[in-house]
């Protein structure tokens, strides 16, 4: 039979403190830099974004949060190439939006007939 020494379990209780320690550290990085993340992202949406627009937003990120960090990416992505006027208005958004929705429901009606075969 063999048994482990105080010393050795010393030694394993340390290392397993070490390791939480380590992983405590690496999440408050990551954590910190995703609030860096996301308060620039803020920022930069309200530079592009009336107030009426970004309100919209919001309301519509409480139904749909995914959808909305999509939109949010591509109009920082379309701004910051200077591919749409800025301030987005809300009527601008609401085109947008619009737009989206209608293709969005060509792929459902396309999808549809493709799975009917």
């Amino acid at each position: 039979m063999s048994y482990v020494s105080d010393n050795e379990i010393e030694e394993i209780k340390r290392r397993k403190l070490l390791e939480y320690q380590r992983q405590i550290a690496q999440r408050r990085e990551e954590e910190e830099r995703r609030r860096i993340e996301e308060a620039k992202r803020a920022e930069i949406l309200r530079r592009i974004l009336t107030p009426k627009a970004r309100e919209r937003l919001a309301n519509l990120k409480m139904v749909r949060p995914e959808f909305v960090r999509y939109l949010e990416e591509q109009l920082i992505m379309l701004s910051s190439s200077n591919r749409i006027s800025l301030p987005i208005t809300d009527d601008m958004l609401r085109s947008i939006l619009a737009s989206l929705n209608k293709r969005a429901r060509k792929e459902i009606k396309i999808k549809g007939l493709y799975f009917k075969k």
